[in-house]
């Protein structure tokens, strides 16, 4: 495959925040806030993936900042986040986290659309039934994610049963070796990993800076949550709008996780599969989630588009699935992805109609 073309290196690094905050959770976890662009513009709130951080979301930053006021945090233990107790990791620990965040950052009665990459996706899942996303999310974007399964169904390791599969990806993943210093071959393995084989040398590089960067203990304490991770009932609760976005070169969520979240969500607005993509789709990518979230934003929030401010779904059961995502994409990538149609079949991918497939959920592993 062809390299997709060079992004300018500045877009990698991380922009100069409007201001900080500090948000308390549970088990004393104190969270960094950063809030980008104008206060009075719509928010968008950014949640990133295990052993990333906000810097991990500087392309997206850029390109939204000036129309949009940008709210990223860092997950317990990560950047500039401190790690908690062995007892402050779990999916009820994101959701809270992801709670605080919102108390601190969005003005009373304050909505805003919500992104979540990987973990952060899963942040998003595990808040699903609490009363502050219905009240707070006008939409969701969920990128390169899942909700059960991780582990079993992870290609990084694409060993044919799904047992020995398991106990070999959390072996490796759930590992409490350092990663050593971003040699050569550091970048050659976090691209294989992470990443589609034409990436951008500048976003490998960057991500594997990120990822190294991420403390060992913290590391593995995320990993063993993920490697149980079941939040298959949550996702079938996340009653607001919602987008999927997922690289089909994909090793560590594989598509067959997004297409099961497309068919469970009640309310889900499109899946695109992006061709030779990898995990880190806001990095690899970052055209069409910025893309998707303008979409999302002018339709779901500042009433310039159907349902805008007013938790309309238009259509949950298929008929619009695809059309978010596709005219996000087709503005924003010469490349070309695809938009999955939502077909009518529980098990059929980008089935987004809230009676299709309860339970045709099952996913895996997450970065």
């Amino acid at each position: 495959m062809s390299r997709r073309k060079g992004f300018p290196a500045a877009a990698f690094v991380p922009p100069t925040p409007v201001r900080e905050l500090t948000a308390d959770s549970t088990h004393g976890s104190r969270l960094h806030i950063e809030v980008h662009g104008p206060e009075d513009a719509p928010a968008v709130v950014l949640a990133h993936g295990w052993t990333c951080s906000t810097a991990f979301w500087a392309p997206v930053v850029r390109a939204l900042a000036a129309e949009h006021r940008v709210i990223l945090y860092d997950q317990r233990g990560h950047g500039r986040t401190p790690a908690t107790g062995p007892d402050g990791y779990s999916t009820d620990a994101l959701a809270d986290d992801l709670e605080a965040v919102l108390g601190a950052a969005l003005a009373p009665g304050e909505r805003a659309v919500l992104v979540g990459h990987s973990m952060g996706g899963m942040t998003l899942l595990a808040a699903a039934g609490r009363p502050v996303l219905q009240e707070r999310a006008a939409a969701v974007l969920l990128c390169s994610t899942g909700s059960s399964r991780l582990l079993r169904e992870a290609l990084v390791l694409p060993l044919p049963w799904a047992g020995v599969r398991y106990r070999a990806h959390r072996a490796l993943l759930g590992s409490r070796a350092p990663l050593g210093p971003v040699t050569p071959l550091a970048r050659r393995v976090l691209r294989y990993v992470t990443m589609g084989p034409g990436a951008d040398p500048g976003a490998v590089n960057t991500c594997a800076r990120i990822v190294h960067a991420c403390p060992r203990t913290v590391r593995a304490r995320w990993a063993h949550v993920l490697a149980e991770l079941d939040l298959d009932g949550r996702a079938a609760r996340l009653a607001v709008p919602a987008a999927v976005i997922v690289g089909t070169a994909d090793r560590l969520t594989p598509p067959v996780h997004a297409r099961r979240l497309a068919a469970a969500l009640p309310h889900c607005t499109g899946l695109t599969e992006l061709p030779g993509i990898g995990h880190m789709t806001p990095v690899e990518a970052p055209e069409t989630v910025i893309g998707t979230i303008r979409e999302l934003v002018r339709e779901r929030l500042t009433g310039a588009g159907p349902g805008a401010g007013t938790g309309d779904t238009t259509n949950a059961s298929g008929s619009r699935s695809a059309s978010a995502s596709t005219n996000a994409s087709a503005s924003t990538n010469p490349s070309g992805p695809t938009s999955a149609p939502a077909p009518r079949s529980a098990s059929g991918p980008g089935t987004s109609g809230p009676g299709n497939a309860r339970g045709a959920m099952a996913e895996e592993e997450t970065a």
